[in-house]
C-alpha cells in the first residue's frame, strides 16, 4: 500500500533533516517554495509540515516562518491514565467523535516511535476530538500497529481502547513517555475545539508501552489550554 502524499513528503524532510540539511534552529524554505518542489498543492505541502509540527520535529514561529525544532526538556509518565478515566474521576461525562479511522503504511515517525519492523506494516491511524460534558477538550492523532488492534471492533477501539485491550485482548498495560509543550491554534485545530485560532494550546506527545515494553500506540494530542491542565506527582 503506498502511503499518501503528505506522509512521502513529510519522510522526505525528515530525512532531510535527519541528514543534516537542516540544522537545530534552521529555517527550512516557505510552503510556496517546497510545493513547488514537491509538485504538491499548498494544502498537501501544509499537512506535511503540520505533521512534523505535531511530532515536535519543526515548529512554526509566528510571523517568521518554519524552524528545526529544539530539543524540549520531557517528563516520563509513571503510568498510563485514559481520558475516559480521567473524565469520569472529575465527575464528567467523556465522549468522543471520530474524524478519521483507516489503515495505512505507516510514516518514518511512526516506525521509530513504535519500533516497527517487517516488510511496510499497516498501523491504524484515526484522529478524534476528545469531550467532557459536551464540551471539546482535545484533538488527538492516534497511531496504533495493525496486529494490536486485531479482533477488536472500531467501536471499542474509538470508545475505550485501553479497557478493550485489557479486557478483550489480554494485553497488561505498562507505561508511558509524554512530551508537553505550549503551542498557538492553527485554524483546524481552533474549529475542532470551539476556542480562535492562535489561541494558546497545551500539545502533548505519548508513547504508551505494554508490560513487555513494546510500544503500542503513539499520540500526539492538541488541548484547548483553558480547559485542561497537567499536573505531575512525584
Amino acid at each position: 500500500m503506498e502511503s499518501p502524499v503528505y506522509i512521502q513528503i513529510h519522510n522526505q524532510l525528515k530525512r532531510d533533516i535527519e541528514g543534516g540539511k537542516w540544522k537545530v534552529g534552521d529555517r527550512i524554505p516557505a510552503e510556496r517554495e517546497l510545493a513547488i518542489q514537491f509538485d504538491v498543492s499548498r494544502m498537501t505541502l501544509r499537512q506535511a509540515i503540520q505533521t512534523l509540527v505535531d511530532e515536535g520535529i519543526l515548529e512554526r514561529r509566528v510571523g517568521s516562518g518554519t524552524y528545526v525544532a529544539n530539543q524540549k526538556v520531557q517528563e516520563v509518565a509513571s503510568g498510563v491514565t485514559s481520558f475516559t478515566d480521567i473524565m469520569r474521576r472529575q465527575g464528567k461525562k467523556p465522549s468522543s467523535k471520530t474524524i478519521s479511522y483507516h489503515f495505512a503504511t505507516p510514516s518514518l515517525s511512526e516506525i521509530e516511535k513504535l519500533h516497527l519492523s517487517g516488510d511496510t506494516p499497516e498501523v491504524l491511524r484515526m484522529e478524534r476530538i476528545r469531550y467532557a460534558d459536551g464540551v471539546p477538550i482535545s484533538f488527538e492523532v492516534a497511531s496504533i500497529p495493525a496486529d494490536i488492534v486485531q479482533g477488536l471492533t472500531k467501536a471499542e477501539v474509538t470508545d475505550s481502547f485501553y479497557h478493550a485491550l485489557e479486557t478483550k485482548g489480554g494485553y497488561e498495560l505498562g507505561g508511558a513517555q509524554q512530551t508537553v509543550s505550549a503551542e498557538t491554534a492553527s485554524e483546524r485545530i481552533a474549529e475542532y475545539l470551539d476556542i480562535k485560532r492562535g489561541e494558546a494550546i497545551l500539545k502533548m506527545r505519548q508513547i504508551t508501552f505494554l508490560q513487555d515494553g513494546r510500544p503500542f500506540e503513539y499520540v500526539r494530542t492538541q488541548y484547548a489550554g483553558e480547559r485542561f491542565e497537567f499536573y505531575l506527582e512525584r
